[in-house]
């Protein structure tokens, strides 16, 4: 059995021949990411082999890596089989939450306090109240004491949230990385890992930790004593919650596309390391492929109340979308895939230190890019990657079909014309010193955009209601506030009539879970309201398929 020596981490492991570094690494307990799951299509599992020769490692798959890559001794770690000794080198050891960038607030509105959670003091003890139902006693009086917290749970992200619950004032807030999305990035391959019993248990575990983590640096932030805090709100897409509450999700996988939960009730808060007396609530959910996240939006943008139409889209994994007309709400969702953030993108990263953040090509048509922490660009994050595809439309580097445009052929300048290279004989355009943004990566952006169109063209033609019509466009989450108007416009996610109607509401499913929490009228509301939406299966419509493939244009 050969010896893999993971460098950075100074750890060996000792496993039969033929064993893929990404599973040596995890017996070994050495984070390696792999949203794709190991099946060799994302590329992120790069790593370093010292001594690589043909004789101790074997890899397979179809993806490759460039070959300058190959010649540094880089293989893709799912990808490559073990069969001697060999030393590893990982690209980072850095913990990934240190530098991303999430953001944990949202639009909201005002509304009474009225807690779930109550305390009464007869004298000698403490009673804390769920609704009407006792859920325990503590000695003396602890009246001045009572905490909640909102957890969004994201595909990618987790936003905690620590509030007073006797003064509604949030005291804290901390977010991290969703650790599951180091085995899946995309919600259909995290629902086949988990349709497994070992699968399931890994993911759960991994959201439930974290979680815990969070807990931990709310309370060590704020000095609060965990055993006051006694109710957690959910706020998550259908998937997600399935996973944080150990619940099988393959029907979300297959037809009929049934959700195993449908929200609007507590669950025990056992595993999470608060109040002995501890409660989770789970908001409704509203379909198998709209959750509770996006009830908590509803909530918070109060879309039921508005006039005229609006359109609530929340860009992401998922492109999940809410139409209200006049207060009658239609909502689906449609798989935009990982692309957004960062995956299957050939130098995508997730929003942190080194990703280029915005791009923009000026009237002298010198490049002007941000990088996230100021320091030299290592890959693009999502909002780059639209503004990146955005310009080079604009600018005429990228055609309408989606293709590059070759140099002699381009009606765009010299200048320009330098950035255009070849690599392993593709062409690509150079971002930075470091970074190229490359054909596959067009399709990429191509897919996720054209999904998210089809989605709202759908919607829109269900309700009978011209894209001119549409008074106002809120764009949710925390990838879409970091999105520019223009860019979305000019690759065509959205249509050209939104142009001007665009409001970008932060993470309206954290300020939803929040109005949850502190009103227990507004739950009543939701499971009322959530009866009502029109649930839109765009994969039943027979124009999606036709509407797709014209969104793919730009």
């Amino acid at each position: 059995m050969p010896d893999i020596y993971f460098k950075a981490q100074n750890i060996t492991v000792k496993l039969p021949a033929g064993t893929t570094i990404l599973q040596a690494a995890k017996s070994a307990g050495v984070m390696i990411e792999s949203p794709c799951g190991g099946v060799g299509t994302c590329g992120k599992c790069r790593v370093l082999v010292e001594n690589l020769t043909s004789e101790n490692v074997i890899c397979q798959g179809a993806r490759q890596l460039p070959a300058e890559e190959k010649t540094k001794k880089y293989v893709l770690s799912c990808q490559a089989k073990v069969y001697d000794d060999l030393t590893v080198i990982t690209q980072s050891t850095e913990a990934p939450n240190k530098t991303l960038k999430i953001l944990s607030e949202g639009h909201s509105f005002s509304y009474e306090l009225r807690n779930y959670i109550t305390k009464r003091f007869d004298g000698e003890k403490t009673l804390i109240y769920g609704g009407d139902e006792v859920l325990g006693v503590e000695s003396g009086d602890t009246t001045s004491f009572a905490y909640g917290l909102v957890i969004d749970i994201g595909t990618t992200t987790l936003v905690a949230a620590l509030i007073d619950l006797l003064t509604g004032k949030e005291l804290a807030s901390v977010s991290a990385l969703n650790p599951q999305s180091l085995h899946a990035q995309d919600v259909l391959t995290r629902i086949h890992f988990a349709a497994e019993e070992e699968g399931l248990q890994l993911l759960y575990n991994e959201v439930t930790d974290e979680i815990n983590r969070l807990i931990d640096s709310l309370v060590e932030k704020t000095q609060i004593n965990r055993e006051h805090i006694y109710e957690v709100i959910y706020s998550a897409n259908t998937a997600m919650l399935h996973l944080a509450c150990k619940i099988n999700p393959a029907s979300l996988g297959q037809f009929p596309y049934a959700s195993a939960i449908t929200g609007g009730g507590h669950i025990p808060a056992a595993m999470l390391q608060i109040s002995r007396f501890g409660i989770i609530y789970l908001p409704p959910v509203i379909s198998a492929y709209v959750g509770p996240d996006i009830t908590s939006g509803v909530l918070a943008s109060q879309l039921y109340k508005k006039e005229g139409i609006t359109l609530f889209i929340d860009i992401g994994t998922n492109g999940e979308m809410v139409l209200a007309k006049d207060g009658l709400l239609s909502a689906a969702s449609t798989a935009a895939g990982p692309a957004f953030e960062g995956m299957n993108i050939t130098y995508g990263m997730r929003a942190e230190n080194g990703a280029v953040e915005t791009f923009q090509i000026t009237e002298n048509d010198e490049i002007e890019t941000h990088v996230i922490g100021d320091i030299p660009a290592a890959g693009i994050c999502g909002s780059g990657l639209l503004d990146i595809a955005a310009e080079l439309v604009r600018v005429g580097i990228i055609g309408k079909n989606g293709s590059f445009v070759p140099p002699q052929a381009g009606n765009y300048s010299d200048k320009l014309k330098s950035r255009m290279v070849q690599r392993d004989g593709n062409p690509c355009f150079q971002v930075a010193q470091d970074v190229f943004f490359t054909q596959q990566d067009i399709r990429q952006v191509q897919l996720a955009k054209g999904a998210i169109r089809a989605g709202i063209e759908v919607l829109l033609q269900r309700q009978e209601i011209k894209a001119e019509d549409v008074n106002t466009v809120e764009i949710a989450g925390s990838f879409g506030y970091h999105l520019r108007q223009n860019s979305l416009l000019e690759i065509g996610l959205l249509p050209k009539e939104f142009a001007g109607k665009i409001k970008f509401v932060g993470n309206t499913s954290q300020a939803g879970g929040k109005a949850l929490l502190l009103n227990t009228q507004l739950r009543r509301t939701m499971n009322a309201l959530v009866k009502e939406i029109v649930s839109v299966e765009l994969a039943d419509d027979p124009s999606f398929e036709s509407t797709f493939v014209k969104a793919l244009s730009f």
